[in-house]
């Protein structure tokens, strides 16, 4: 660091940069934060509130649905999709179109959290153009424009393949990721949902009401949580079967444990067994599985840090502890020289 005290010279540097500018710019950027952090603070809002609004709009379809007697009245229920309209027609005239491929990919979208079953179409619309279009631009970028030409034959056409691989299965792995993370939203919250509905059961509240009780209480803290069983409720008091409603749950969710509670459920509905000590138990289970994924998770985390440690902190260590003994040899070494 060099100073100049002197009056009308430069301002002092640091490793090259003028000080004044760097502590400017950094005065800049905190600012920038404070001011970020107050309006993240002031406009926080409700995880819940567009999730009601859809709730709300499928009680009224359920509610129009089950009293409407003509074919008209319910056709006004179903908001078509132009898009989605014309990549269905699309498929069916290329004769690629499957209702076991539809419904496959209709539960992948519920249990992804994505309502409209419209976007099922997409998904095999997307199965079926994304390997042209990466594929072709893959193949573009290899052959066209020569973009690797110390590669061999075989490893651009292996890129081609990869690429095209990539495109056919972009939208499964989108799906695959947004179910895992969703499942695991859900399952954090589980144990404290049961607690819940085992009060409310203890309390004499009906299934459908604890339902709702327990989707309002827990709608901020596990917002996935809370729409599935708004959801549930809202099926449990329109649909003439209340199995239906559960098996619904249960196919919404891609967990075990909600498979779990659901056959319980329905066992305790159809058999009239107290419905607060089987969810008591439940929820001992879950919160055990839970404490033993935590476990896991500590239990891996030094062989994760290994290779950080190595990397990164070690030298640093090394460099802070053994850097003033080194300067001392080397000092002493000069001083012996003379």
């Amino acid at each position: 660091m060099t100073l100049t005290p002197a009056l009308g010279t430069p301002h002092p540097t640091l490793l090259g940069v003028d000080v004044i500018w760097f502590a400017t710019l950094l005065s800049g950027i905190a600012a920038f934060m404070v001011l970020l952090a107050i309006y993240a603070a002031t406009s926080v809002r409700d995880p819940m509130a567009k999730r009601v609004k859809a709730l709300n709009d499928r009680r009224e379809q359920l509610k129009a649905g089950i009293t409407a007697s003509t074919s008209k009245r319910r056709a006004k229920l179903v908001q078509r999709n132009d898009t989605a309209d014309r990549m269905r027609v699309l498929l069916s005239s290329l004769k690629v179109l499957q209702d076991s491929q539809l419904k496959a990919a209709q539960v992948k979208l519920m249990q992804a959290g994505i309502r409209s079953k419209e976007w099922a179409v997409a998904v095999i619309f997307g199965r079926m153009v994304l390997p042209v279009v990466v594929g072709g631009l893959a193949a573009t970028w290899v052959y066209g424009l020569d973009a690797f030409p110390s590669w061999a034959p075989w490893k651009h056409s292996m890129f081609v393949c990869a690429a095209l691989a990539l495109g056919y299965k972009a939208p499964d792995i989108f799906l695959k990721n947004k179910i895992s993370k969703r499942s695991d939203a859900i399952r954090k919250g589980l144990p404290d949902a049961l607690d819940l509905l085992v009060i409310c059961a203890e309390a004499g509240l009906t299934v459908d009401v604890a339902f709702h009780r327990v989707a309002r209480e827990l709608g901020r803290a596990y917002p996935e949580l809370g729409d599935e069983f708004a959801l549930t409720a809202i099926e449990l008091g329109f649909l003439t079967d209340r199995r239906s409603a559960f098996e619904n749950l249960a196919t919404r969710v891609a967990l075990d444990a909600i498979k779990g509670v659901t056959t319980t459920m329905v066992q305790t509905e159809k058999y009239g067994t107290p419905l607060a000590s089987a969810l008591r138990v439940l929820s001992a289970e879950f919160r055990n599985d839970r404490m033993m994924r935590a476990e896991e998770k500590a239990a891996r985390l030094p062989a994760i840090m290994t290779v950080p440690l190595i990397l990164f902190i070690l030298p640093t260590l090394f460099v802070v502890i053994l850097g003033p003994a080194a300067c001392s040899i080397k000092d002493a070494f000069v001083d012996g020289g003379h």
